[in-house]
């Protein structure tokens, strides 16, 4: 067995080259047997060359003076690097990519024009990351979500070849949804890619997540591993909130199941709430609420019941009894829509994480950004295509 070992990442792939021999302890007799050839002399075995690529490569397999039958390329912890024969079979090429820090063995069985077959083992070593890449999913595996959850992966280090990534990105839906990736900055300042419906999900679609990441050179960093992650749509529940008329609506189903009274945030400053159309990202239950957080001095600090966040920069939907008077008939909130305990907690057992929120008003602070929360749906579907890298 021949093992390289490198102790960085190199630039040009190495050859190992193997020549088989009938007497091989691993070769394999075919249908020709190992005997002389016509003329009575013995037929050389295919010459099988593995390239050893750099990680980020795919691995090449070549064969002179025969075709190659089978290639297996198996890592320590058993997993395996499919590929397909090229070149009329001379040559075969894995479809995935070798990933930094790991050791893989290769076998090839290959085989002459008079049907002689022989099989050779090698391995080959890949050098390690100098920094990895790992990343968030939203939402979480098996869970139920609204209509208007993305599929959100946000990356733990910059993301600088795009296109490189998001060709390892697939989504396979229960019932061929329309949809694509665009990339955003998340609020976090980190890089995020989301995957968008040209409209609502369809309520009892199913969405897969394959992100074939392993051996991907994220520009940052190196990913290490594969993701997967799957989810169910929900009801299709849609909250549409009007500023104006200082007033939340239900709808279920295309028809209105709950109409609350509410107190969006104080016109004609940094208080006012946002518009457009907002996700719930979670149900927070009882939270501290500090204004010092979201740079509003120091307005207020307390717990607040019922905590349903809508956007990173802190506007939530929750329990306001300090605003009872104003439910129904003005906005005097720090920026979030408040209503009485028990609107709070009816409304909070109804909705679901993934519902959307359509907010409307004259007097907001402007439209909910694409990366604070899943503000994508602010976008047309043409605009939001153009997000992605992949063209």
């Amino acid at each position: 067995m021949l093992r390289i070992r490198t102790t960085r990442p190199v630039l040009a792939a190495v050859a190992l080259t193997v020549s088989l021999t009938a007497c091989t302890a691993q070769a394999a007799s075919g249908p020709g047997g190992t005997g002389p050839a016509a003329d009575g002399s013995k037929a050389p075995p295919a010459k099988v060359t593995v390239v050893d690529p750099a990680a980020g490569a795919p691995v090449t397999v070549t064969a002179t003076g025969g075709t190659i039958s089978e290639v297996k390329v198996v890592d320590a912890d058993g997993g395996s690097l499919a590929g397909r024969a090229a070149a009329g079979g001379t040559r075969w090429v894995s479809d995935r990519k070798a990933a930094p820090g790991t050791t893989y063995t290769v076998e090839v069985t290959s085989r002459t024009a008079d049907g002689k077959e022989s099989t050779t083992r090698s391995s080959f070593e890949t050098a390690e990351a100098d920094k990895v890449n790992k990343l968030t999913l939203a939402p979480g595996k098996n869970t139920t979500v609204g209509i208007a959850h993305p599929v959100s992966i946000v990356f733990d280090l910059p993301v600088t070849k795009k296109a490189d990534v998001e060709k390892q990105l697939k989504v396979t839906t229960s019932n061929a949804t329309e949809g694509s990736w665009g990339w955003v900055k998340d609020y976090s300042g980190r890089d995020r890619v989301d995957w968008r419906p040209r409209t609502y999900w369809k309520p009892g679609t199913k969405v897969t997540l394959e992100a074939d990441l392993n051996g991907t050179d994220s520009g940052g960093g190196w990913f290490v591993r594969d993701y997967r992650t799957g989810f169910t749509i929900g009801a299709a529940q849609i909250v549409k909130v009007d500023l104006d008329r200082h007033k939340l609506t239900l709808d279920k189903e295309g028809r209105t199941v709950r109409t609350i009274p509410v107190s969006g945030g104080t016109p004609g400053g940094d208080k006012r709430s946002w518009r457009g159309t907002a996700v719930l990202m979670a149900k927070e239950g009882t939270i501290n609420m500090n204004s010092e957080t979201v740079g509003l001095g120091d307005a207020y600090d307390k717990m607040v019941d019922y905590s349903m966040r809508l956007t990173w920069s802190g506007m939530y939907a929750h329990a306001a009894p300090w605003n009872a008077a104003y439910f129904g008939n003005a906005n005097k909130s720090s920026g979030c829509i408040g209503m009485s305990d028990a609107n709070a907690a009816a409304f909070y057992g109804a909705v679901n994480v993934g519902d959307p929120f359509e907010i409307t008003g004259k007097d907001t602070k402007g439209t909910v950004a694409e990366g604070n929360g899943y503000g994508a749906w602010n976008l047309s579907w043409e605009q939001w295509k153009k997000k992605s890298a992949v063209r």
